[in-house]
């Protein structure tokens, strides 16, 4: 079932969040060419059940596998309505694997996953270092593997998590937390 939510809200909060955020501390160095070349899609679903999210995900893979990255780099699925507890979503993403594999897409096209409430297993839940993967809601990053190559071609990609929580440790939890929203 769609629940009635304002997607407008939801998608402009997120791409704040990409620019106001990610891209102004380049936590994803390779995210403002797509960002300011508008081939980010961005597709909230506001669903209240994990058989419609998880066809909803298997669109968006299929339309990214099949549409030229000329027109679309990369695509945020959001879930505003669902898997709010960080656990939940957690477990969900088992199932995006699975679908992943099933779809055929593997090496192909891969997950990042973002969550207001992320947090790395080895980090206490306010530790500022889990902001490198907090988002406005709950969503996954749908990313070609090409792209990612074409990015490990260019720079050290392995070196930019560390460089990452360095620097919002830098910048510490109420500066984060500011920029963040």
């Amino acid at each position: 079932m769609t629940l009635d939510i304002e997607e407008d809200k939801v998608i402009r909060a997120t791409r704040n969040w990409l620019e106001q955020f990610v891209i102004r501390h380049n936590l994803c160095p390779f995210a403002a060419r797509p960002f300011k070349q508008k081939k980010i899609r961005y597709a909230s679903y506001p669903v209240d059940n994990e058989e419609e999210l998880a066809a909803r995900l298997i669109d968006e893979l299929l339309l990214l596998k099949e549409t030229d990255a000329k027109e679309i780099e990369t695509s945020i699925v959001i879930a505003p309505c669902m898997l709010a507890n960080f656990l939940d979503y957690n477990q969900f993403l088992d199932v995006v694997d699975s679908i992943i594999e099933e779809l055929d897409v593997e090496g192909v096209i891969q997950v990042a996953s973002f969550h207001p409430d992320y947090q790395f297993a080895d980090l206490a839940g306010d530790d500022v270092r889990n902001y490198t993967n907090r988002s406005p809601y709950p969503m996954f990053h749908l990313i070609r593997e090409d792209s990612i190559e074409q990015a490990r071609q260019a720079m050290d990609t392995e070196a930019i998590p560390e460089r990452n929580m360095e620097l919002l440790s830098e910048l510490g939890i109420e500066k984060v937390r500011k920029d963040w929203t």
